[in-house]
């Protein structure tokens, strides 16, 4: 056997017993680590900032309740998100996914709101991180391979790692966007 074969057998060998459960864990933990690197650098006015005419936000409705900018149907061109937005849409969605993986009824996306400043945001999805984390370990085989009826509708035949694997793609697509809205407004600020 070659060093390069050796090499290649033992990932191989690696790869064959670690568990879908500790990969897809693996997989959200770099994404939140990713994460935490522009959520420890968020600025107070990075949060609401809004780079474009055309952009989704959230605004405070008459109760003093923040709620997001939201059409049923996307809108073509697709608004612009602002920090704040983005943060309640992960807001939303990991709920809901942590909702449908502990059995519990989901909630309503008009039930989840912003929590109204940046730090209060951050401190938000940091619970949420914890929840879902949660929920991974707790995970077995056979748990991983039950329908999952989020995102997709139940007769799609989806399990819950599909779920598990779309939260760590969703949850890196919406830290991208965050990132880059963050480094945007500072590079505007120089």
């Amino acid at each position: 056997m070659t060093p390069s074969t050796a090499s290649t057998a033992s990932t191989a060998s690696t790869a064959s017993t670690s568990s879908r459960r500790d990969l897809l864990r693996g997989q959200f933990d770099l994404t939140w680590a990713l994460f935490e690197y522009h959520l420890e650098r968020l600025e107070p006015a990075d949060v609401l900032w809004e780079p474009a005419p055309h952009c989704w936000t959230v605004r405070q409705d008459a109760t003093g309740a923040w709620a997001p900018d939201w059409a049923e149907e996307e809108p073509d061109p697709v608004p612009v998100p602002t920090i704040a937005w983005l943060t309640w849409h992960i807001g939303w969605w990991w709920s809901t996914a942590a909702d449908h993986a502990r059995g519990r009824a989901p909630r309503d996306r008009t039930d989840i709101t912003w929590p109204g400043d940046g730090a209060s945001a951050v401190a938000w999805l940091r619970g949420l991180r914890d929840d879902w984390t949660a929920v991974l370990d707790g995970l077995t085989d056979a748990g991983l391979d039950a329908v999952a009826p989020f995102p997709w509708p139940r007769e799609a035949g989806r399990t819950v790692a599909d779920m598990a694997g779309w939260v760590n793609a969703e949850l890196m697509k919406n830290v991208a966007e965050i990132g880059q809205l963050r480094l945007l407004r500072a590079a505007r600020q120089e």
